[in-house]
């Protein structure tokens, strides 16, 4: 096959792509101009490279869910239970969630396509929660989940994109998550909104704002894509530790929800109801292997003073279960009770 055959069937291939996507008829017709352009340039010294750009752009343009949508679960009473099974207290956050659901309920019922998602902010301190809760509402809703780390971001174009005039041109990373949970109208955890660098802040903020915005996100614009992309049906939920990191603007399209920390009391009780047979299950042990008496979880809820979250709570019944684990493999104990007199031989040492 002569170089002509091929750059025509490469052609080709990217009209073949481009029929079996479904794209906004506007930037179909831009699509289109661009594989025309190939055509016309097709003799010359630069259509592998121009080949190679089209290729790649069509590539994203075609792989965006430009109308999919993952169904929500709307039943009060399943987003009740999941809420309450990965989550002790937080009865406001869980209550403004069913709330959310309720409005979303009558709204389906009247046919209405007005809805707009909430943008919601959880401000806590380091384990209270605030991702969790996040993964949690998106499982009470039966949608995708996206992550997107905001901590150390030092350019607003890692958001927005860059422009394909560019030779390292590519999407920003809200187009990444919605290629990559293929919907519409996920979940997207914008996390540590408050730690993004000082020299990049007020851009950043002005691109959160957009994003944010219901009046504005539903003509979002990515450089690379460059056409509008409507998030308005996106669930938004941002992190921080605190808000004076936190431009006002961005702050005034939030709705501020405060994980506060935990009591020793409040510990206790998440440690015994959902860490430890979490921990148990990943380790590969049984409920019966392991028994914590009651006079062990003061020592371990708070082993080296006042601690906000649960991270260090969790990261020690695990290692309490890996020891246990190990010990089981090696023929040296069948089933362990916890006692502030043996305790010290299973805490994980650093």
């Amino acid at each position: 096959m002569n170089s002509n055959a091929a750059q025509f069937e490469e052609i080709k291939l990217l009209e073949e792509k481009l029929s079996t996507g479904s794209i906004p008829p506007e930037l179909q017709k831009k699509a289109k101009a661009l594989v025309e352009r190939l055509l016309r340039i097709s003799q010359s010294a630069s259509f592998t490279q121009e080949y190679d750009s089209v290729s790649r752009y069509l590539d994203w343009v075609i792989s965006l869910p430009w109308d999919k949508k993952s169904p929500d679960n709307l039943s009060l009473e399943n987003a009740k239970k999941v809420l309450d099974s990965n989550h002790y207290g937080l009865d406001k956050i869980k209550e403004r969630i069913l709330e959310y659901i309720a409005v979303v309920n009558l709204k389906s019922n009247q046919q209405s396509n007005s809805q707009k998602a909430p943008a919601l902010l959880f401000i806590g301190l380091v384990g209270t929660g605030k991702t969790t809760m996040a993964y949690s509402i998106a499982e009470t809703l039966g949608r995708k989940f996206g992550r997107i780390p905001m901590g150390g971001m030092g350019d607003a174009l890692q958001l927005r994109g860059r422009s394909r005039s560019y030779p390292d041109a590519e999407p920003g990373q809200i187009v990444k998550v919605l290629r990559r949970v293929g919907t519409k109208n996920p979940v997207i955890l914008l996390d540590e909104i408050d730690r993004v660098t000082d020299e990049a802040k007020a851009d950043i903020m002005g691109v959160l704002v957009e994003l944010l915005d219901p009046e504005q996100n539903s003509n979002f614009l990515d450089h690379f894509i460059d056409f509008p992309i409507d998030l308005s049906e996106v669930l938004f939920i941002a992190t921080a530790n605190n808000t004076p990191g936190i431009a006002t603007a961005v702050l005034d399209r939030l709705e501020v929800m405060e994980l506060p920390s935990y009591s020793d009391q409040e510990k206790t009780i998440i440690g015994k109801n959902y860490l430890l047979p979490r921990a148990v299950s990943a380790t590969g042990l049984k409920l019966s292997d392991i028994s914590f008496g009651e006079d062990v979880w003061p020592q371990i809820v708070r082993p080296l003073g006042f601690d906000a979250g649960m991270r260090t709570l969790d990261r020690t019944i695990n290692g309490i279960c890996r020891k246990i684990a190990k010990l089981k493999i090696e023929g040296k104990a069948t089933a362990v009770n916890l006692t502030a007199q043996n305790l010290k031989e299973y805490l994980p040492t650093w």
